[in-house]
């Protein structure tokens, strides 16, 4: 392969490490020979077998091996799945964020909380402008999304353009600000763009996805159709626009309007203090003043649509919010959908509410804040990318938009549907996946960061299905006989007052088989204990089908 003159023959790396196996977790580095710039750096919610786990992050080694060459996070959006891990990767690898007004207004709320504010440097760009970061220069582009001052990204480097679209739809009458700029993407695609990283989301779904407007029309004929109710809207808290348009309807229909979740509370602040959001003078009212209104002119916008255990929705509908109980005369609106995987917990929210005698509405009052495939066409007919490289989602919305590519003409070869972890080598001579970096999820549970792995969850998992039993011994230290018990204490595995006769039996099992050992002299204490293992494990699956965690302690008196 022939060399570039301008580029002295190195290529662009692009390495994704998180995000192209989920909704969630994005993490993308672009490497140019002593440069890596670094868009995003997300969390994502984690699954029903990570027991007790709060969030995962991705796996940063691959940066920690490289720190003298990383220079930068560059932010598209301030969405926990691309800014939530901040907190945690800034620790191990402190360089500058740069991000749009809102995005940074976000992203310092969450660094005051970690108490990483003054050792991290921050720089907000506006939109058109651009930053040189060592080898890359990158343009912040206004793109329309559920959040306001979404961006997405022109990268340029010696290799040539990589656009990468951040999540994305295209809106031509947004609640708040522009509209998308696509004459920005059509100058690019003018002048030739190597590779484009497309947002997949919606890649799936036909046509053109409805203007964020049009949720305000819906406001306005379900609050007409609710005129004698106290209205709840739950809703994300990070969509300023949509709480927009519920205090511009509940302002219309005279109602006051109260803030319920302390996400939502934060980030409708920092929205107000940057001008991102307007609400009328005398509108917004402490939930603690509602009780002097009439339930007819009361709106509450809460967390919770997600059906999570601990939001504002949730406890009213299970009855342990200290504040507001939901009943008859109450009408609670969804404005969101499931994500894949809530379905069951929003599910169960919706029919407490209607237990409770609440009129739920979970038609309609939502629209996507990212591209169907019509949106996606028109974003590569501008850039006319000779390389496509889906991102953000599952495997099968990364085939759905390849698909996309290829039914624009674009040549299969040219199409790149990675994995996390995959260096993707290209220039315009070519483009090959020449490897892999180490990536993995890192969990986070409490204040503790990746120090619960595969085997304590492994081991959560044995407890949550089988239980513990836990068997107490004292052995003398000069004899080396048995003095005391052998004591069976169990947790989760049966009922001790009803199953005496079994742990009884058990404690009978065990005590002969450690006899046996003490009478054949054997004193070794690893001995002991998997004979204690071995013995009752045996005569509890025999007995009960089950395999309890056993846990042998022995005491020297």
């Amino acid at each position: 392969m022939k060399k570039k003159e301008n580029n002295s023959g190195s290529k662009l790396k692009v390495i994704p490490l998180g995000g192209l196996e989920q909704i969630g977790m994005n993490i993308t580095a672009f490497e140019y020979e002593d440069s890596i710039v670094v868009v995003d750096c997300g969390l994502s919610f984690p699954a029903d077998d990570m027991l007790g786990i709060d969030l995962v992050i991705p796996d940063v080694t691959y940066l920690k091996d490289h720190f003298d060459k990383v220079k930068g996070f560059v932010i598209t959006h301030g969405h926990e799945d691309h800014i939530g891990a901040l907190p945690y990767v800034l620790r191990e690898i402190n360089v500058p964020i740069y991000a749009t007004r809102l995005t940074m207004g976000i992203i310092e709320n969450k660094l005051k909380e970690h108490n990483l504010m003054k050792g991290t440097k921050r720089k907000v760009v506006k939109f058109g402008q651009s930053i040189n970061l060592g080898q890359f220069r990158i343009e912040f582009i206004k793109t329309n999304h559920s959040i306001v001052d979404a961006a997405a990204l022109a990268i340029y480097s010696p290799a040539g353009v990589v656009v990468h679209t951040g999540d994305f739809k295209v809106d031509y009458t947004p609640v708040f600000g522009d509209a998308i700029d696509l004459q920005r993407f059509a100058e690019l695609g003018k002048k030739g763009v190597l590779a484009l990283m497309c947002d997949s989301t919606n890649a799936e779904r036909p046509g053109f996805t409805p203007s964020e407007r049009t949720v305000g029309k819906t406001f306005d004929t379900l609050f007409e159709e609710h005129k004698n109710t106290r209205i709840f809207v739950a809703t994300f808290a990070s969509n300023v626009d949509r709480v927009q348009q519920i205090i511009d309807t509940a302002y219309k229909f005279g109602r006051k309007v109260s803030v319920e979740g302390r996400s939502m509370v934060n980030i409708i602040d920092t929205a107000r203090n940057l001008d991102c959001i307007s609400i009328p003078d005398n509108t917004l009212v402490e939930i603690e003043q509602m009780k002097n209104y009439p339930d007819e002119k009361q709106v509450i916008i809460t967390t919770g649509s997600q059906g999570e255990s601990m939001a504002a929705l949730s406890r009213m509908a299970n009855g342990m919010h200290r504040r507001i109980t939901v009943g008859a005369g109450d009408t609670v609106i969804f404005s969101s959908n499931p994500i894949p995987g809530n379905e069951k917990s929003v599910t169960k929210v919706i029919n407490e509410l209607l237990r409770k005698g609440a009129d739920v509405v979970f038609q309609d009052a939502h629209v996507s804040g990212h591209a169907c495939q019509e949106e996606i066409k028109l974003l590569y007919t501008l850039i006319r990318p000779k390389y496509a490289i889906p991102v953000h989602g599952e495997y099968k919305h990364l085939k759905a938009q390849a698909k996309i590519a290829q039914s624009l003409g674009m040549d299969k070869e040219n199409i790149f549907i990675l994995s996390s972890g995959d260096v993707l080598e290209l220039d315009n001579n070519g483009a090959e996946v020449t490897g892999k970096v180490p990536v993995g999820a890192i969990l986070v549970d409490g204040l503790g960061v990746g120090d619960v792995g595969n085997v304590v969850l492994r081991d959560r998992q044995h407890l949550a299905e089988d239980g513990i039993m836990i068997v107490v011994m004292s052995l003398d230290r000069a004899s080396g006989q048995l003095v005391a018990g052998p004591d069976i204490v169990s947790r989760g595995f049966v009922y001790v007052k009803e199953s005496d006769e079994l742990i009884e039996e058990a404690r009978q099992t065990v005590d002969e088989a450690l006899q046996k050992c003490l009478d054949r002299g054997i004193s070794d204490w690893g001995k002991l204990k998997s004979t204690t293992k071995d013995s009752l494990s045996d005569y509890v699956w025999k007995k009960t089908k089950r395999r309890p965690m056993i846990l042998p302690i022995i005491m020297e008196v």
